[in-house]
């Protein structure tokens, strides 16, 4: 057991060790901090052996690692059950302090309650900060002191509220890292965590996307995409840093930041969205669920081109762009009648930027049950879609290589009939 009191940092989806809150917390707080990242087996029995996350999380620690190493610090990785990683850690250290930024999923909510519970048991004391977000679940509130369910009003009580409140980034110099414990850990390798190589991985983040952001943001082929969200999902990027760039640089890009928070508020008032329609009206709504239907949705083998090209491009890259996320989701739950929860369940295991709140929001928005969604009756064509935002199929051919073959599928259902049923089903079994 180390007989020099210290404190612990614990890096969750937090990392990067610029404009950390917790990190610079816990590195002003007179110990010297023990930075670790504990890969959690709950979540990693979960995925595929080929994750691309836990690559990008093993590669993003490898580069802390790196950096520490050059100051003669280092950064504690451990692999296990939480619970069990933190008892190890009370017996190999004396811990005097520890310090996290908050999570606001139900299982990291839970979670954090156990650690919580253990460590303060052992005379430890719990830090814990917001990082992840500008405004907290109950920082953005209606007059009554209830979230709101609707969008708008949120956005403009979000606004409000930022302009009367002192904002800035939790800055400090690198040298402060000098507070970090002096030791040397050995990098565990990928293949030591259990995981391998995989061809799905994390592009660089593209600041520059926010200029002119509205006038390209729905059209796939043009590329011009930020690929910050993934980025924003581990926090390898400050979100106070990308606030302040688009409170400059674009209201567009503002907004979908301000979503990515109404959605987190959304979860975390109403956990039951996990599982359940947020509108308990839409619980009626007889899905039909066809296997055969939803194995072409998820091949991209559905005869329709924008939808094929999505969900090639997740299934090849662990990517998608979002006015073709919109499109793939609403063709599954009204062309096809298939559950919300299948499709978010598959975006979720393949999306590198898979968020809990944002996936589930966005899908519960396209099948008209979730808070401030499309109304049931609006079915989004899918040529009609290609026509507007890829119609001379750049974006169409570059996924879809055997677009002008006769090997590509005619459309497995017809649009109007499939839109007729649609709204057919859900009027008919809307419980009012």
């Amino acid at each position: 057991m180390s007989k020099h009191s210290i404190a612990i940092f614990w890096f969750r989806r937090d990392l990067r060790l610029v404009d950390n809150t917790g990190l610079y917390h816990a590195l002003k707080s007179g110990l010297p901090v023990l930075p670790i990242f504990i890969f959690d087996t709950a979540i990693l029995n979960e995925l595929s052996k080929d994750d691309g996350r836990v690559q990008f999380i093993h590669e993003t620690l490898s580069n802390i690692h790196e950096e520490l190493n050059t100051l003669g610090k280092t950064i504690l990785i451990k692999k296990g059950d939480i619970l069990s990683i933190w008892k190890e850690l009370l017996k190999e250290y004396t811990i005097k302090e520890v310090f996290f930024n908050k999570d606001y999923e139900p299982y990291a909510i839970q979670r954090d309650i156990l650690v919580k519970k253990l460590l303060e048991d052992n005379g430890i004391t719990v830090s814990t900060y917001k990082d992840d977000v500008i405004f907290e679940e109950n920082e953005v509130l209606k007059d009554n002191g209830m979230p709101y369910t609707v969008f708008t009003p949120f956005k403009k009580r979000w606004l409000q509220t930022f302009e009367s409140t002192e904002f800035q980034s939790i800055a400090y110099k690198r040298e402060l890292l000098e507070y970090c414990y002096s030791t040397h850990i050995p990098m565990p390798s990928l293949d030591s965590i259990g995981f391998s190589r995989s061809k799905h991985v994390v592009k660089p983040y593209v600041l520059n996307a926010m200029e002119a952001y509205e006038t390209h943001r729905d059209f796939p082929a043009v590329d011009k995409t930020s690929y910050l969200s993934p980025h924003l999902r581990f926090g390898t990027v400050s979100i106070r840093k990308l606030v302040a760039l688009s409170m400059k640089r674009n209201a567009t890009f503002l907004s979908e930041l301000v979503w990515r928070e109404f959605f987190k508020v959304i979860l975390y008032h109403f956990p039951k969205v996990v599982t359940q329609n947020f509108k308990p009206a839409y619980d009626g709504v007889p899905w039909r669920n066809t296997p055969e239907d939803f194995d072409k949705w998820c091949k991209g083998e559905t005869g329709y081109p924008m939808v094929d090209a999505g969900m090639r491009q997740l299934n090849e890259t662990g990517y998608m762009h979002n006015r073709v996320r919109m499109i793939t989701a609403g063709f599954l739950c009204k062309h096809l009648l298939i559950d919300w929860r299948k499709g978010e369940a598959y975006f979720a295991s393949k999306l590198l930027d898979y968020d809990l709140s944002s996936n589930n929001g966005n899908w519960q928005w396209a099948a008209g049950t979730g808070c401030d969604s499309a109304p049931y009756f609006r079915v989004f064509n899918p040529m009609t879609q290609q026509d507007k935002f890829d119609k001379d199929g750049t974006y169409i051919r570059t996924w879809i290589k055997d677009f002008d073959e006769l090997t590509y599928p005619k459309p497995m259902v017809e649009h109007k009939f499939a839109r007729e049923r649609a709204i057919t089903t859900y009027k008919n079994n809307i419980i009012r």
